[in-house]
């Protein structure tokens, strides 16, 4: 089993780097942000590497980071979502804008990737709902909205401590900071409590 390759960039090309380690050139398969990351032909590169062995074939699939590789982990744990799909939406979609789809349950997000469609855009938001943000807790906390999440990760954190969930916490501040930028911490938390307290009463 391989887990990581440091070598120099051979060649890329259509989503397949050929890394040379030593003289032996390894055949990767990446995602497009993967690649926008990686160096020049000739340039060292180090890339962590998961191995899918078949009857007919050793593929390997290269990762810039460790955050990446984990969200190919989990979206590969659907049903339905292969390598070649994971590595898709991995790379039309940021992986905050992924942490985010799955906490909103957004599959429309997702049907911007070849080979996700409306059902299985909607198998992987609702599998994944209770991992996809617990995964990536910095990025998933980013939003469009304002160039500061730290309010949204004080206003979750602070409401996780009162025993609501990460997804319907994360759901309730990312909307209200969206709308409301401006909020203060306690503002945003106020906002949120009042909101939670609404939908569970419903």
């Amino acid at each position: 089993m391989i887990g990581k390759l440091s070598g120099i960039l051979d060649s890329i090309d259509d989503g397949r780097i050929v890394l040379d380690v030593g003289g032996v050139g390894y055949v990767v398969t990446a995602s497009a942000r993967t690649l926008r990351r990686l160096g020049s032909q000739g340039e060292a590169a180090r890339l962590l590497i998961e191995t899918f062995v078949r009857e007919d074939a050793i593929n390997l699939y290269g990762f810039i980071d460790s955050e990446e590789q984990a969200w190919f982990r989990l979206l590969t744990t659907v049903q339905g979502v292969g390598a070649r799909v994971a590595l898709a939406i991995l790379s039309v979609v940021p992986l905050d804008a992924l942490a985010r789809a799955i906490a909103a349950q957004d599959k429309t997000v997702l049907t911007q990737a070849d080979g996700v469609g409306p059902k299985l855009a909607l198998r992987i938001v609702t599998e994944l709902k209770d991992k996809g943000p617990a995964l990536a807790p910095t990025t998933a906390l980013q939003t469009q909205a304002g160039p500061s999440p730290s309010i949204v990760g004080d206003a979750v954190s602070a409401l996780l401590h009162l025993g609501y969930r990460r997804v319907e916490a994360f759901a309730t501040v990312s909307a209200l900071y969206q709308r409301d930028p401006s909020l203060s911490l306690d503002a945003l938390l106020r906002a949120s409590l009042q909101g939670l307290s609404k939908d569970n009463a419903a």
